[in-house]
């Protein structure tokens, strides 16, 4: 199936390593000239060198998406090098594992930059070029913690926020042309990943886990996310906007 993405351009958030590289290479095999970026100057390059031999442009930069300055960085390399973006994959993420009562303001404010910030500050930076063409993707990769309770707290909310957010963006983005979907990813693991660390120091209760919470039995891994993701951001989605996805082996809960 031809998914319509040769010569298109996508900015790709987070993308060194897990999700976010999987995401960057399932594009590139489909000729899509990707944007990438990482705080990681090592494994991003690693990862533009393994983009780049499936036959595309790449351009990536090395910056903390958790600041604005360092968004406006991306976008501004992006239409540099391409002139155009296509394709906005919002990836950037992370959680921290505390309690409620001693989650200060400070650690609020930090998972708040790290998922939802970066989120919507990524996506109004691509804005005025998507309405400028008139046709763009934006998708945001959340979880299915953003849609029925698990995890910290924190996590829970500002992946609630992403799903909120992108769903009412495709409602006002609809006129210009602008699809706007989130993916909520279950339990993913890969080498580096929280997951893979925890299995690390705890194989039987990590094991106990999957066999009672995910059906399949097994962890997702993050070439299965990107495989949605790639058809979501195709022109092969072109119907599919305000939607959140599941991508979770039958993990969640919820009837939605």
């Amino acid at each position: 199936m031809d998914l319509g993405l040769k010569d298109k351009v996508a900015l790709v958030t987070g993308s060194s390593r897990g999700i976010g590289r999987s995401i960057a290479l399932g594009l590139a095999e489909e000729g899509c000239n990707v944007s990438l970026c990482a705080r990681g100057e090592t494994t991003l390059r690693q990862t533009e060198s393994e983009v780049s031999a499936k036959g595309v442009r790449t351009v990536a930069t090395a910056v903390d998406m958790m600041q604005a300055g360092g968004v406006q960085q991306v976008v501004q390399n992006t239409l540099e090098e391409f002139g155009r973006i296509d394709i906005l994959i919002n990836n950037v993420g992370g959680s921290k594992w505390t309690p409620f009562g001693d989650v200060a303001d400070e650690e609020w404010n930090e998972i708040f930059d790290m998922n939802l910030w970066a989120a919507v500050r990524a996506t109004r930076s691509v804005l005025p070029t998507m309405k400028e063409q008139g046709s763009g993707v934006v998708v945001t990769i959340s979880s299915i913690f953003g849609r029925e309770s698990g995890g910290p707290v924190t996590y829970n909310a500002t992946k609630a926020a992403e799903i909120s957010m992108a769903k009412t963006l495709a409602k006002e983005l609809a006129p210009d042309g602008i699809r706007v979907n989130s993916i909520a990813p279950g339990s993913i693991i890969f080498p580096g990943g929280n997951w893979q660390k925890r299995l690390d120091d705890d194989p039987e209760g990590i094991g106990n886990f999957v066999k009672q919470e995910i059906p399949w039995g097994r962890f997702g891994t993050p070439e299965e996310v990107a495989n949605v993701v790639v058809f979501v951001a195709s022109d092969r989605a072109s119907w599919v906007t305000g939607a959140c996805i599941n991508v979770d082996g039958c993990q969640s809960r919820s009837l939605i």
